[in-house]
């Protein structure tokens, strides 16, 4: 009797383990940059190309203004500001560019989903760009540990 209960109880456990949802994209750690002045986490949520041109316009003025290593950039892409990531958007080398320089790309992967669940296919991300489970929860993880939020 002892044995089942206790059998019964593992097999509940393990199914309860099982149903919970993995968050293997959540959350990334901040960047390494000990020498950073300046933290700015920079919100794209917008599908306008001209909002996007914008985006990049100010990450580059940011790295030109500060020292690379004096600034940490992040730029967090949700909603139908995941464009940019795409592998075919057409700023694919600019954000490319920017990755190099030390700026770093999030895209949402609940919009990716979404995007998934609506038109029957998995849009294909730059494999640069770093994925993160929630784009706004990312945004707020990163304001609560000194980041500045701008949205251009």
């Amino acid at each position: 009797m002892m044995r089942s209960l206790i059998s019964s109880a593992l097999t509940l456990a393990l199914l309860a383990f099982a149903a919970t949802p993995l968050v293997s994209a959540q959350q990334v750690p901040l960047q390494d940059k000990p020498f950073a002045e300046h933290r700015i986490v920079l919100q794209l949520s917008d599908g306008d190309a001209k909002k996007q041109a914008l985006v990049l316009s100010v990450a580059n003025n940011l790295l030109k203004a500060y020292d690379p290593d004096k600034v940490a950039i992040e730029l967090v892409a949700f909603g139908p500001g995941v464009d940019l990531l795409l592998t075919g958007s057409e700023r694919r080398r600019q954000v490319e560019s920017l990755i190099a320089q030390g700026v770093r790309f999030d895209i949402c992967l609940n919009t990716v989903d979404t995007i998934e669940r609506e038109t029957g296919k998995r849009p294909e991300f730059i494999p640069a760009a770093t994925p993160v489970q929630v784009g706004v929860g990312q945004i707020l993880f990163l304001a609560e540990n000194g980041y500045t939020v701008v949205r251009p």
